[in-house]
């Protein structure tokens, strides 16, 4: 598996790697925090980021089927949000987070705002993308909303 982190700037990777064993399964993470680093890193196209806005379902997708091709994996996780303090804004709010799994069977994508300071909003986007992921790779997540208020 692979990972493409902005807002959690590798703390995906990071706890990946904290299981003995993760060189068994875990290729890479990239770390794409900067808009010019999800482009050369990635492949995310500038014009759709320019679009669409870094924190998006599109550029949520584009940096896990990025991840994915790039790593040469059959899993890719990503996450794209507004962890905070500041940055926030009435359509994209402190806490907002983007997220999509690449997979065997596709790419899907969800959005889920988080409550909390910085820290909190990062925690929980980690817990939330393992989780999901652990839930695609057993087949028990089928759902494909873009919207879910998710427990951090």
């Amino acid at each position: 598996m692979a990972t493409a982190e902005s807002c959690t700037g590798g703390l995906i990777a990071g706890a990946c790697t904290d299981l003995a064993g993760s060189s068994d399964w875990f290729e890479r993470g990239l770390v794409s925090y900067s808009n010019r680093a999800k482009t050369e890193l990635l492949g995310v196209p500038a014009a759709m980021i320019a679009r669409h806005g870094a924190v998006s379902e599109a550029v949520a997708r584009a940096m896990a089927e990025g991840a994915r091709q790039r790593s040469g994996v059959d899993w890719a996780v990503a996450v794209t949000g507004v962890a905070g303090p500041a940055g926030g804004s009435p359509e994209k709010p402190v806490g907002t987070v983007w997220f999509a799994w690449s997979t065997p069977a596709g790419t899907q994508a969800q959005m889920c705002h988080f409550p909390g300071d910085r820290e909190a909003v990062r925690l929980a986007t980690v817990q939330h993308a393992l989780n999901t992921l652990l839930r695609l790779v057993s087949g028990s997540w089928s759902s494909s909303p873009t919207d879910h208020p998710a427990q951090p």
